[in-house]
Parts: structure tokens; C-alpha cells; sequence
């Protein structure tokens, strides 16, 4: 009567996050390619004959790179909103695409998906929550800001996929034009760490078992940096640094305090990869 949980990859090199039960699975986004998505998921022990859908939150490449390919390998539903739809121009088939609207409650069979709207500079962008059991689980990746409803899901959250995107000094240090560093940070761009402390710290609910940081800059911040930083208020919260580069273990949210992990983390986590997309971000 849980949800198991993992970060398949998290960056502007491709997002991936895999949320089920013991019957079914969706996947929220693919921004990596379905063979890395296969080969990460064996790694897991993780089956794709349990995914029944992929949810897509907004078209930049890092999130839908992996789509069409994934979704004609598996026959797998697409859930996207026919804006984003429209701005990916991603080549899915018709009978495979399920169109919907923020606010709309979804179900695959016992899970339920919560899509609702969030600020990002993209055509119809939107974060999710899935449920199952009374249990919640969000991906708050991708936002400009914690809006009103990215408060009121996070607080209602046991595990939570947060974006902390950029360092605001390295950001204002670094070498990015002035016009991407306002992009970024101008609320309707991405989280910096301190956004996303102050969610945590003033909005967490006391059942909040795992919070996985995610979409981490790779020139703009730093792991071990968001690490130390969150790990000094995380009390009973397992904090987990979702990786660029590979994987994270599979977590078990079973709606307690105590933190509990499934799968192995595998050795080539912290390794660089042999090639990277460019991003914005």
C-alpha cells in the first residue's frame, strides 16, 4: 500500500522521475532517450510493463527528448496539454496522445495525477502530484516562484521532487548573460536554493518523509553545496540530491517518518557523463 519512487535523471541534460505502486507506474517526463531510460529502470529492477502513462509537464527539450521514442517502443498513453502539445511538435501517435487540463484528476487505475498550473516560460506549463493510498507524491520542478498552489501541494506532500536550481551567487558571479541570468531568475524561470529552504523550511508537512532535490545547475551550483545547506534543517526528512549523471536508488513512501530505501545506488552516480545536451539552463 505504498509508492515506490526514483529520479531516473534530473538537470538540463534530460528530467525523468518514476512513481508507482505494486501494479502501475507513470513516468513524468522524458528527457532522456528510451534506451537510457530502459537500461536505468533494469538497473532498478524496475519493469516497464508496469508504466501505464508519461505525463509531460511543459515541451523544453530536457523534458521531452525521450518522448516519441519511449512512447512508440511501449505503446505508452502521452498526457500532455494540447499547448504544450502544440509547442513540442512531437511527432506521437494520435491513438497514444491523452490530452488534459491543469486541474484536472486523472487516474490510472489506483493512482491518481493532480496536474495543476505553475510559472515557467513555456506554452501551458504544469507540475503533478500522484497519489495513491492517501499518500502524495509531487514534482515541483521547472518553477519560477512558490506560488499559492506550489505551497498548498507541497505542504500536503510525503515526498516531494523540488527543484534548487542555482545558487543566486554563483548565478550573479558567473558567466551567463545578463539577459538568460534575469531569465532564470525572474520568476518564471527556475528555483534558486533559497527559494526552495524557504519552501521547505516554512511549508513542510510533518509526515514529509523524502524531499529530492532536483534540477540542479550544473554550471550555477553545486551537489555537496545544496547538500550541507538542507541537511542542516532536514530533521526526519531524508534529503536526496537527484543526479545529472545517473540514477537515484529506489525510495519506498509508505507515509511514515522513517525514511526507507529499496534498490542499489548504483556505482556510476557520481561519474561525468561521455556527452551532454546544451540548455538554457
Amino acid at each position: 500500500m505504498s509508492l515506490y519512487v526514483t529520479s531516473l535523471n534530473s538537470g538540463s541534460n534530460g528530467n525523468c522521475y518514476y512513481i508507482g505502486n505494486d501494479t502501475d507506474a507513470v513516468l513524468i517526463d522524458a528527457g532522456i532517450s528510451a534506451r537510457e531510460i530502459d537500461r536505468r529502470m533494469n538497473r532498478l529492477g524496475l519493469s516497464m510493463e508496469k508504466v501505464k502513462a508519461l505525463f509531460i509537464s511543459h515541451e523544453h527539450s530536457d523534458h521531452i527528448t525521450g518522448v516519441a521514442g519511449i512512447s512508440r517502443k511501449y505503446k505508452l498513453p502521452v498526457y500532455i496539454s494540447p499547448a504544450t502539445l502544440q509547442a513540442s511538435r512531437l511527432p506521437i501517435a494520435a491513438d497514444l496522445v491523452q490530452n488534459f487540463a491543469t486541474e484536472d484528476k486523472i487516474f490510472i487505475n489506483d493512482l491518481q495525477v493532480q496536474p495543476f498550473k505553475k510559472q515557467h516560460d513555456a506554452a501551458d506549463p504544469c507540475s503533478f502530484v500522484i497519489s495513491y493510498n492517501n499518500i502524495h507524491v509531487g514534482v515541483f520542478t521547472d518553477i519560477g516562484k512558490a506560488c499559492d498552489k506550489v505551497v498548498q501541494h507541497f505542504s500536503g506532500c510525503h515526498c516531494v521532487f523540488l527543484e534548487s536550481n542555482y545558487c543566486t551567487e554563483m548565478l550573479m558571479k558567473g558567466s551567463y548573460p545578463w539577459p538568460l541570468k534575469k531569465r532564470i531568475s525572474g520568476g518564471s524561470g527556475h528555483l534558486s536554493n533559497e527559494e526552495a529552504l524557504e519552501l521547505f523550511t516554512r511549508h513542510r508537512a510533518g509526515f514529509l518523509s523524502h524531499l529530492f532535490l532536483s534540477h540542479l545547475s550544473k554550471n550555477n551550483n553545486r551537489p555537496e553545496l545544496v547538500e550541507k545547506l538542507f541537511m542542516q534543517y532536514a530533521d526526519n526528512t531524508k534529503i536526496v540530491i537527484a543526479s545529472r549523471y545517473s540514477e537515484t536508488a529506489v525510495y519506498h513512501i509508505d507515509g511514515t517518518r522513517v525514511p526507507a530505501v529499496t534498490g542499489v545506488s548504483p556505482a556510476t552516480r557520481n561519474a561525468p557523463p561521455k556527452a551532454e545536451q546544451l540548455s538554457l539552463f
